[in-house]
């Protein structure tokens, strides 16, 4: 049902980073990010966290973890599945990064946030299949 899944966050200059990860690893408990230098506007260190989740088990870890949603997310993702997906059936979601550490996952629309991009497993690949399937993923967990 999904092919795979990829996320990135950001580290900025006042945050810590092992935080950071502590809060991907609410999403993906068996990750193991990339890290890249980067700059930010005003010439300030960023650290971009990043991976790339491929393997099924893990994939199903996702998605049991995104069972801890609350009801309003779940139903907020359900109604937002068509403006979230892309043509080629990608599912872009982003979960606040802050509420993450702490243990708790909530769907944000901006913000500090890890973003994640699912790609939907859809044969043919297009979005009305790939909006079934992930309506269908949303309504089970």
């Amino acid at each position: 049902m999904i092919h795979n899944v990829s996320y990135r966050a950001f580290v900025y200059g006042t945050e810590n980073q092992g935080k950071v990860e502590s809060a991907i690893k609410t999403l993906f408990p068996t990750s193991s990010p990339q890290s890249e230098l980067t700059e930010g506007y005003y010439k300030n260190p960023v650290l971009i966290l990043r991976d790339k989740i491929t393997r099924k088990r893990e994939i199903r870890d996702f998605v049991k973890n995104l069972g801890k949603l609350k009801d309003p997310d779940k139903k907020r993702i359900l109604n937002q599945l068509e403006t979230k997906m892309d043509d080629k059936g990608n599912l872009f979601l982003r979960f606040d990064k802050q509420r993450a550490y702490l243990g708790d996952l909530k769907v944000i629309e901006h913000g500090d946030s890890v973003h994640v991009k699912i790609k939907i497993a859809a044969y043919p690949a297009k979005k009305e299949v790939a909006l079934k399937i992930a309506e269908e993923i949303f309504k089970a967990v």
